[in-house]
């Protein structure tokens, strides 16, 4: 039977209307993503395939074009789709940020931080650039490096610090390894950002290594 002659409450999309995007499973979430099923499948039958193909709903969501177009009733629209929703998610949690205050939203910027990272396959080195407020300026992604390390240069950031004015900054990187523990290496070169960026008043907030289901904070360990 198709899903539009189901119960009203038992419909993805008038379930969610009522009572709220938060009380629906992911296979009715990607149904109501997916629209519509294929041959002698539903949208939720569907749905429920591709969470037992892809393994997890974040597998999916992160999957390359290749895996994710080749899977039966999707393709490159639907994977345009998908990204401009990612993308959209990532943008409303940069505008809060830019609202905010920073030190009163650190679960947000962990939130923001593991969005931009956790799915990168290689080290990617970003800056959080802040105003005088700690609200936030710009996000960018400075340095990307291989599987085991990204080359920092301090040169460089106090550049960009200097270039958009900010006033503090928050560092995050991650490990694609997917353990979120900081290494000696990331140390000594947060002191080496820290002291070149102490000679022009900027301050560093906080260091954030981004892991698979963890992110560590170098400010929480007392290391700044």
């Amino acid at each position: 039977m198709a899903i539009k002659h189901w119960p009203a409450c038992d419909r993805p999309r008038e379930k969610l209307l009522t009572m709220g995007a938060v009380n629906l499973t992911d296979t009715e979430l990607l149904a109501i993503f997916l629209r519509t099923g294929c041959a002698g499948k539903s949208a939720l039958d569907l749905a429920r395939d591709l969470l037992a193909r892809f393994g997890s709903l974040r597998t999916l969501l992160e999957a390359r074009e290749d895996d994710f177009c080749s899977a039966r009733g999707l393709g490159q629209a639907k994977f345009a789709q998908l990204q401009a929703v990612l993308e959209m998610a990532r943008r409303h949690m940069a505008e809060q940020l830019t609202r905010d205050h920073v030190f009163n939203s650190v679960d947000q910027v962990r939130q923001f931080l593991t969005a931009q990272l956790r799915h990168k396959t290689h080290e990617v080195f970003a800056v959080l650039f802040l105003d005088n407020q700690h609200r936030l300026l710009f996000y960018r992604e400075l340095f990307q490096g291989t599987i085991d390390g990204a080359s920092v240069y301090p040169r460089e950031v106090v550049k960009q610090v200097l270039q958009v004015n900010a006033a503090a900054v928050i560092f995050a990187h991650n490990h694609p390894s997917g353990v979120a523990e900081p290494s000696q290496a990331d140390r000594h070169i947060t002191q080496q950002l820290r002291d070149a960026l102490s000679l022009v008043d900027v301050r560093v907030l906080d260091h954030f290594v981004v892991g698979e289901g963890e992110v560590a904070s170098f400010a929480e360990r007392g290391w700044l």
